[in-house]
């Protein structure tokens, strides 16, 4: 047990696509099919749902904070809730709770893109299989999909074009926000001051600031790809009608 939660673990470094990390994610796709079976639910079934989740999130991102700070790693350089994931933890929770739509529009655009990048590729380093630090990282992105996946699929909350203007021009705002934070502190969150120490997709992108404009595209793509399911449907629809 002291292994599970040790700052200095000696077990088996996190490895790309190993079994541990495919059936970690494997478990993230059976648990989005199985929540499609409450998409006929009566609301107190589809609240206890919600609320749960949103309690895993928030217990989850508590655990979080307090493993750091037990192995001293906890700093305001690092640690604050600023970081894409971290602040959809929180108002992704609330969203659950609430059945908030305009966080749902950042948490589908935003939330999707951000935490399947962190699923697939997961900055683990040496914490591997089967480390705290290994199912907190799942865990969080995990549900971050989910929740926004659910709120769709299940509550049938959906974006729009409109949508897409709005969290590209309010996540650019915050962007410029945190760089002067960064600036202040000494941080580095979203990692728009400069690359980070650390190995990172960035590597493959041009210096600063020019990876910026790189970042802006990426995520306007995903966008764009997460938005093109509706796209297509409201098309059909269009054409449709203009047959009648």
């Amino acid at each position: 047990m002291g292994q599970f939660f040790t700052g200095d673990y000696q077990g088996a470094a996190f490895a790309l696509f190993d079994p541990a990390h495919l059936a970690v994610l494997l478990a993230v796709v059976l648990l989005n099919v199985l929540l499609l079976r409450f998409k006929g639910a009566d609301e107190r079934t589809r609240h206890a749902i919600r609320w749960t989740m949103a309690i895993i999130l928030w217990v989850n991102e508590f655990a979080w904070h307090a493993w750091n700070y037990a192995v001293g790693r906890w700093t305001i350089q690092t640690m604050l809730p600023l970081h894409l994931c971290s602040v959809l933890v929180w108002v992704g929770a609330l969203m659950l709770v609430t059945k908030n739509y305009r966080i749902y529009e950042f948490a589908y655009l935003l939330g999707i893109s951000g935490a399947l990048q962190a699923l697939l590729t997961p900055d683990l380093g040496i914490y591997g299989f089967p480390h705290f630090r290994f199912f907190q990282t799942f865990i969080s992105h995990g549900l971050i999909v989910t929740a926004a996946i659910y709120m769709t699929t299940v509550e049938g909350f959906r974006p729009t074009w409109k949508s897409l203007g709005r969290v590209a021009l309010w996540a650019n705002v915050y962007m410029v926000i945190v760089f002067f934070i960064n600036r202040a502190i000494g941080s580095n969150y979203l990692m728009v001051n400069g690359r980070p120490a650390t190995p990172s997709l960035l590597d493959l992108l041009p210096d600063w600031p020019v990876y910026i404009l790189y970042m802006e595209a990426i995520g306007l793509v995903c966008f764009l790809l997460l938005y093109l399911p509706f796209a297509i449907t409201d098309w059909r629809a269009a054409r449709g009608t203009t047959t009648l």
